[in-house]
């Protein structure tokens, strides 16, 4: 255990609104990637609604706009889920369901380990990443810091 988990949101545009058959595809997939997420080996968290699912009904960017908050014990951990798993084909078919976006959409920041960061806090670290590119603060997957702040090795994990 380290002192130190790292807290991920991610943002999309939906193009349909989730109760259309053109959404569909994504809607059937968010109970087995979730659960997969939460058997993931270094997965500590992730934002649900008051039901306890998913988090498609928080819409803090307004209607079209769903996030994703999860915390995970380190970045290994986040990478393998979200590219050495099932998750992968979800995220090669996003274009089906979400619009391309020109800013950032996801962003990771360090958090000490039995922190759950609000959605205002990943909102925030969000828009730090917009406004002022990768740093220790916000950052992304291939432009990542270290918990101590260092810049990390770019590129896939190891």
């Amino acid at each position: 255990m380290t002192d130190h988990h790292l807290a991920q949101l991610n943002v999309g545009r939906l193009c349909h609104p989730l109760d259309t058959a053109e959404a569909a595809g994504f809607v059937t997939g968010l109970e087995p990637i979730n659960a997969l997420a939460d058997n993931s080996p270094g997965f500590v968290w992730r934002l649900v609604d008051e039901e306890g699912r998913d988090a498609t009904a928080i819409r803090p960017y307004g209607d079209d706009m769903i996030v994703n908050l999860s915390v995970w014990e380190s970045f290994q951990a986040l990478w393998d889920f979200t590219y050495r798993s099932d998750h992968l084909e979800y995220i090669r078919r996003r274009r089906e369901w979400f619009t391309r976006m020109a800013e950032p959409f996801t962003v990771l920041w360090w958090v000490p380990a039995g922190h759950l960061p609000s959605v205002e806090e990943a909102l925030s670290r969000l828009t730090r990443l917009r406004e002022a590119g990768p740093a220790p603060e916000a950052f992304t997957f291939r432009h990542r810091y270290e918990p101590d702040g260092g810049l990390a090795v770019t590129g896939s994990a190891t």
